[in-house]
């Protein structure tokens, strides 16, 4: 525990700002103020039904923001009916509303609303982009930012403070996504773990804000909790470009400070690089698969957002051609990006070149479009690459720099950037960004908005009711996972699934189709016999924080998974379903339990309270020891049937405007 007279970092001066119980010890469970919330479309739906199951009259949260940015392909009447319902859901609850075309969440949130100092929440693994500006930004099942929005605190374990201190300056051809790339190759996905990020040092001085979000998106990828940088210079210089100078307050950490974990990544070591396909951790440089044949190119995501991003692109393809049998897709992250490439001329340069230039949101790199031939290598500027989260069930997705996937896409085949002959296109953003507030619909006042219905459809249907685990909890296990399970392989993303997301009834049959298609049809049928267990390996549930991959299993019956590790988010978010996460006490037990073994756990709540672990029998194996690691809050959510269900119980109070 850090004394009070100690020296601060930067992440514990604002964990200790927003403190409301627990204290700064790693590992102890802490309560945090939330000031800001960020929602996406295709998880903000089950947001607003949870709000609205909670009795919710008005959010605390301010701003809260709900964004269209994932379901844009308009296939059919689902998603349009989405943006209704959530623009009326907006409507009734006080939160701002981005329109599909404002552009991806986490750079349009941070050209109009971050404040360097403030903390948020988010529906989305990659809110943690947010702490690019020095707030103390969180991804979180919807649940949780049900919770904050409603005034209620968010709950996690207080992280270890990793101090990366950088040294030098990028080299021509190198950018912050081989920065972010390097920390994975040297640590993995989960590498991160239970920690927040936080860069300081004087390698800060050459990377723009832009730059910096690059890296706190992706510090999601190595499973931290947040990434932070601090509020300098550079930031004030951003903010003030986009008329917002105002909102600026310098942010460091406190002299003579330490951190719980070190490092030094020295810039100027740096080369391209890349990650295989199909995870952000298979990182080499990139002269070593130089020469593989390429399919498509793909600029864009939330995972390189900016300005720059696009405009090292056109600089690169003036005046050349895309090579014959390449797709260079270009997609903006935007409308502020899209419209100050325009006025600069950039985006003639583009479209001279032979790219594709689609609208601005996430598409591709959730799958929503964009979805390469399956088995050719795509070169893609976004943060992940697992398995299908193109939309191409056997995809070669490559990450790697704007400036790789763009020498790549001229030559044609898979090329080291700095063998092109051409000098580095260094860019600096305009002193001046066109911003249009105008474009976001504000919220309502507290009397207006009380008269406005919900315009819901038959796929926002209520959210199922769900009761409390059984004293005695006897259940098959119907499903056993290996490693690095994703909440892409439990709930897949993509044009055919995505639209379906607002519904728990409708997208129940994709669960964990990838990985056994017959896994939906055996968890319907075990809900009237009293459930099941899933088993999992190391690092279950990493990646996107998409709650519905805990609350549509729990609906299908799921009561208890056993994995040997889990990924942070998805263990939080099966606990608020009410769902219980629990690992192996000794290691090698996971090799004894198999697909349809029944587990059996004799005096559930009793044991939770009587200590961290518990004790199973696998029928005909013998007892196991199960660890939990729940706190006494934890606890009681179990008991209640999860985080509704005990809200609803709460003082009527804790939920009105």
């Amino acid at each position: 525990m850090t004394s009070s007279s100690a020296p601060l970092n930067l992440a514990q001066q604002l964990v200790r700002n927003h403190l409301l119980e627990g204290d700064l010890t790693p590992g102890s469970e802490i309560a945090l103020r939330i000031d800001q919330a960020l929602l996406q479309d295709v998880l903000g739906t089950l947001v607003m039904l949870e709000l609205e199951a909670m009795g919710l009259d008005r959010v605390h949260t301010s701003p809260s923001v709900q964004y269209i940015d994932h379901g844009l392909v308009q296939a059919d009447q689902l998603n349009a009916e989405t943006y209704l319902f959530l623009k009326s859901a907006c409507e009734r609850f006080g939160v701002w509303y981005s329109g599909p075309g404002n552009g991806i969440s986490h750079p349009v949130h941070m050209e109009h609303f971050g404040v360097p100092g403030q903390s948020i929440v988010g529906c989305d693994s990659h809110t943690t982009a947010a702490g690019s500006l020095g707030m103390l930004a969180i991804g979180a099942g919807g649940i949780e930012v049900a919770m904050a929005m409603a005034g209620e605190p968010l709950y996690l374990s207080m992280p270890e403070i990793w101090g990366i201190r950088l040294e030098g300056r990028l080299p021509d051809w190198v950018s912050a996504k081989d920065a972010v790339l390097e920390l994975l190759r040297r640590h993995g996905v989960a590498g991160g773990k239970n920690t927040i990020i936080e860069y300081h040092g004087p390698g800060l001085d050459g990377l723009s804000a832009m730059d910096r979000h690059v890296m706190a998106n992706m510090g999601t990828e190595m499973g931290a909790t947040a990434t932070l940088f601090p509020s300098d210079a550079e930031t004030r210089r951003f903010l003030a470009a986009r008329g917002r100078e105002a909102d600026w307050q310098p942010l460091a950490a406190q002299p003579g400070c330490t951190y719980d974990r070190e490092e030094t990544l020295d810039l100027s070591s740096l080369e391209p690089l890349i990650a295989l396909p199909s995870s952000p951790d298979k990182v080499v440089p990139v002269r070593e698969v130089a020469g593989e044949p390429l399919h498509q190119a793909y600029i864009g995501s939330s995972g390189n957002p900016g300005y720059r991003d696009f405009a090292v692109v056109a600089e690169m393809v003036r005046g050349r051609r895309v090579a014959e049998g390449v797709s260079l897709d270009i997609n903006p992250s935007s409308r502020q990006v899209l419209t100050n490439l325009i006025d600069e001329g950039y985006l003639a340069d583009l479209v001279a070149c032979g790219a594709r230039l689609h609208q601005t949101g996430c598409n591709g790199c959730i799958g929503m479009g964009q979805a390469p031939a399956a088995g050719l290598n795509s070169l893609r500027t976004v943060p992940r690459n697992f398995p299908g989260r193109s939309g191409t069930r056997e995809d070669s997705v490559f990450l790697c720099s704007p400036e790789t996937a763009t020498a790549s896409a001229l030559s044609g085949v898979i090329t080291d950037p700095r063998s092109l002959d051409m000098a580095y296109p260094r860019i600096q953003e305009p002193a001046r960004m066109v911003i249009n507030r105008d474009l976001f619909t504000a919220p309502l006042a507290p009397a207006e908005a009380r008269l406005k219905p919900l315009q819901k459809t038959d796929n926002t249907p209520a959210l199922p009711e769900l009761a409390s685990l059984p004293d005695t909890l006897e259940v098959p296990v119907l499903l056993v996972t290996g490693d690095n399970i994703s909440t892409d392989d439990i709930m897949p993303a993509g044009q055919r699934v995505m639209p379906y997301w607002s519904s728990v009834y409708a997208s129940a049959p994709f669960t964990f189709e990838a990985v056994d298609p017959d896994y939906a049809t055996r968890a319907e049928a075990s809900r009237t016999r009293g459930g099941h267990a899933i088993v999992g390996g190391h690092n279950y549930g990493q990646g996107s924080s998409r709650e519905n991959a805990a609350l549509v299993p729990r609906y299908l019956g799921l009561q208890v998974v056993v994995a040997r590790s889990f990924a942070r988010i998805h263990w939080q978010n099966l606990v608020c379903f009410g769902a219980l996460p629990l690992t192996f006490v000794d290691d090698s037990d996971a090799e004894r339990l198999a697909q349809d073994d029944r587990l059996i756990i004799r005096d559930l709540h009793a044991q939770l309270a009587a200590g961290p672990t518990l004790a199973a029998e696998v029928v005909g194996k013998g007892e196991m020891r199960l660890h939990h690691g729940l706190s006494q809050r934890q606890r009681t959510l179990l008991a209640a049937g999860g985080v509704i269900n005990h809200l609803k119980v709460r003082p009527a109070d804790r939920l009105s405007g």
